[in-house]
């Protein structure tokens, strides 16, 4: 562990500036080098490696442009003349110095003093007062308030370096991811007397990894269907079980929790590669059950699969099975199958007692949140496409509802795989428009108007589920 700052030591002196500027020099050549390459190989994007490798490519060069700027600022050093210089003029929107901001905390005097950017990061007016340690967490997402909580009091009692992220919501409802470090300045007797950090708005960079999740997964099922082949039986959706359409009430728990509708999206063809599922259920407990998947494979397998699959998800969400663990049982029973195959799901348990929702994810896209206007993707620990890893554990994540919320949950095949992060801006976008509508069914009908065009090259399915008051 880093030895803790003490105030009476001098930092450390900066390396030579002639090294730092060699170190810059080499980082520049890579990614001109880097750049270079990803302009060869530019093509039509219609393949899936093609997708995955640029998207490879773009987070190289985005990892690259911050190293540059970050050795820039070793080299320039803090500006002269003042042991805390005063905050330098906000840096341009986009660029790494927008991106970076510090603070630090003084116990004894219980002030805060912020950069520029650090406003600039989580949204506030520069001239307001900076927020004290005991401020910041109204700032955070309700389920990452506990890991902030954890970080600063390890900082504070036990003088650990800080490492970690976490969510704040703007006043204008977007939600960024802060990257956080930070250490603990000591006092002449050993206690601590403030704590200093740098926060990173690592949105963009989690965007981009993200990406790359998908490209690499979009890889990973196109070279499984060149496998298996694309023969497929004539209609092996028939013997899944048929899903449900429109909205769903449960009728035995009272007056019902979710406002439920689902549709599903043809494809353009009738040759069907893999089978996707959409399914609601009420369970014995009051509670629900919210599950979207599909498998890739081949003819009768695919339908048999699929069928087998959510009959298992339904019986162990019904015996009080949590997503995660059902998850990580349902990849073992797809690796005990005859026929080999890939799969994705997310399943989601909500308790309408605490309007909890948890839920976990099993290399598929995350859920979708709308709220008062605006739209963001649930954030939890990505899980391995089914049946890939046979020892693969899955993590669920737990978010708070609130009457009026919409959740979406989808297939991969709603969003074109060759828009990439733009296709998830474009869903996100929807959210204006989901705001007047009064009923579930409305929103999926907003859904199918902007996805639902003719061209499509699998069958999609979405489910949306709107808290009741």
């Amino acid at each position: 562990m880093p030895s803790p700052v003490s105030a009476d030591h001098p930092a450390a002196q900066p390396p030579g500036r002639g090294s730092v500027e060699a170190l810059i020099r080499q980082t520049r050549r890579l990614k001109g080098d880097v750049d270079a390459v990803r302009r060869d190989s530019r093509g039509d994007g219609a393949d899936p490696e093609e997708r995955w490798q640029r998207a490879l490519y773009d987070l190289a060069l985005r990892q690259l442009n911050d190293i540059d700027a970050h050795l820039a600022q070793l080299r320039d050093g803090p500006p002269p003349g003042s042991a805390r210089p005063a905050p330098p003029p906000a840096a341009p929107d986009g660029s790494l110095l927008a991106r970076v901001g510090s603070a630090e905390w003084n116990l004894l005097t219980d002030r805060a003093t912020w950069s520029a950017e650090l406003y600039r990061i989580l949204g506030l007016d520069p001239a307001g007062p900076a927020l004290t340690l005991d401020e910041l967490p109204g700032l955070v997402l309700p389920e990452d308030r506990p890991k902030l909580t954890e970080m600063v009091t390890a900082c504070l009692v036990d003088a650990k370096p800080i490492d970690g992220e976490f969510r704040v919501v703007r006043p204008d409802g977007t939600v960024r991811t802060v990257h956080m470090m930070g250490e603990p300045v000591l006092g002449a007797d050993g206690g601590t007397t403030s704590m200093w950090a740098v926060l990173r708005d690592v949105s963009e960079l989690r965007r981009s990894q993200r990406t790359l999740s998908e490209t690499r997964d979009s890889l990973h099922r196109h070279r499984r269907r060149e496998r298996t082949g694309h023969r497929g039986a004539a209609g092996p959706q028939e013997t899944v079980p048929p899903p449900w359409h429109g909205s769903l009430r449960p009728p035995h728990q009272g007056p019902a929790a979710l406002d439920l509708a689902a549709h599903r999206l043809p494809a353009a063809t009738a040759t069907l590669i893999g089978a996707d599922w959409h399914d609601a259920l009420e369970l014995t407990d009051g509670q629900t059950l919210l599950t979207v998947g599909g498998l890739t494979g081949q003819g009768v397998a695919v339908a048999s699969g699929t069928a087998m699959l959510l009959g298992a998800v339904r019986g162990m969400a019904m015996a009080g099975t949590r997503p995660g663990r059902l998850l990580t049982l349902l990849n073992r029973l797809l690796d005990t199958a005859a026929q080999p195959a890939l799969g994705s799901a997310v399943c989601c348990r909500y308790l309408p007692s605490t309007r909890t929702l948890l839920w976990a994810r099993a290399g598929h896209p995350a859920p979708l949140l709308y709220r008062d206007g605006t739209g963001r993707l649930l954030d939890a620990p990505d899980g391995t496409p089914l049946g890939a890893s046979p020892g693969a554990r899955y993590e669920e994540s737990a978010v708070t509802l609130r009457p009026g919320d919409l959740l979406l949950l989808h297939t991969g095949a709603l969003l074109p795989e060759h828009d990439g992060t733009a296709a998830v801006d474009r869903l996100l976008g929807l959210a204006p428009r989901f705001g007047p509508a009064q009923t579930a069914r409305d929103c999926v009908r907003t859904v199918v108007e902007e996805f639902g065009g003719p061209g499509r090259e699998d069958d999609a399915c979405v489910i949306a589920a709107k808290v009741t008051p």
